[in-house]
């Protein structure tokens, strides 16, 4: 990665951050969605094929993740960022399963290294609150913009972009060592290839509790598998044959209930 890269990319984490400046909606609730975060790092690298493999994964496995009165359990930001740049700089090479486990792996790091940055930032902005009194007991709200926006966004900047940055570094350093792919072993490269090919279908397990709510939804995605799988069907054909039978299944139930 350039030195540009790593800056912007640096600087999309602490925007995926945010709820202010930018606006809540923007922020936190779509640059920091790891879907929005792959693709805007795949962007970045020049690797959107790459970043879009990693990153559907990523999105669903922290699709049910909360931050329930503020405890931030996973920094999706940080997680997903890092983890799509991890794996299109050293996954090179590699199949999608692996590169979906580097991701995720990587991911792990990011998340973690995000969470302690959240902690970091809770504990500086602190001593924030005296200043905004000072100024609320003087009369000088005008001021109280000084505490509650500009040196709260300073640390927040300073806490994930200066991070970020350095983490970024290391990662270009080591891929620009001698074939670094060759470098790991096979015995990894394996275990990275299974846990992706798990993150996939732990994902899929996901999205379908949430959607096969009757018994007969199960035959629908069954009826929809084989289509994709033995007839070598494409979604959209699918999608157009699903739409066909619907049609037919709801002009047959409207005369039924007419002739009734």
């Amino acid at each position: 990665m350039s030195t540009l890269q790593i800056i912007l990319i640096s600087l999309f984490i602490y925007l995926g951050s945010i709820g202010s400046i930018i606006g809540n909606t923007l922020g936190w609730y779509t640059l920091g969605r790891p879907l929005v975060a792959s693709f805007v790092v795949g962007l970045i690298l020049g690797d959107v094929n790459t970043a879009m493999i990693v990153g559907i994964p990523l999105q669903i496995m922290y699709m049910g993740n909360v931050t329930p009165g503020g405890a931030v359990a996973w920094d999706l930001s940080y997680a997903t960022y890092i983890g799509t740049a991890a794996a299109i700089v050293f996954g090179k090479g590699m199949g999608a399963t692996e590169v979906i486990g580097l991701a995720v792996v990587f991911a792990g790091i990011g998340g973690l290294v995000g969470q302690i940055m959240w902690n970091i930032s809770y504990a500086a902005c602190l001593p924030l609150n005296r200043v905004a009194y000072k100024y609320a007991e003087a009369g000088e709200t005008r001021k109280m913009f000084i505490p509650n926006l500009v040196l709260g966004q300073l640390i927040g900047f300073a806490v994930r972009f200066i991070p970020a940055v350095l983490l970024l570094t290391s990662m270009t350093a080591a891929s620009e060592q001698a074939d670094f792919v060759s470098l790991i072993p096979a015995w990894l490269t394996t275990g990275l290839s299974v846990f992706g090919g798990m993150m996939a279908a732990l994902g899929m397990g996901i999205i379908l509790s949430f959607l096969l709510k009757e018994k007969y939804h199960i035959v629908i995605y069954l009826a929809g598998f084989i289509l994709v799988t033995y007839f070598n069907l494409n979604t959209m054909a699918v999608t157009v044959v699903a739409l066909i039978v619907t049609i037919l299944y709801y002009y047959s139930s409207s005369k039924k209930v007419e002739v009734e």
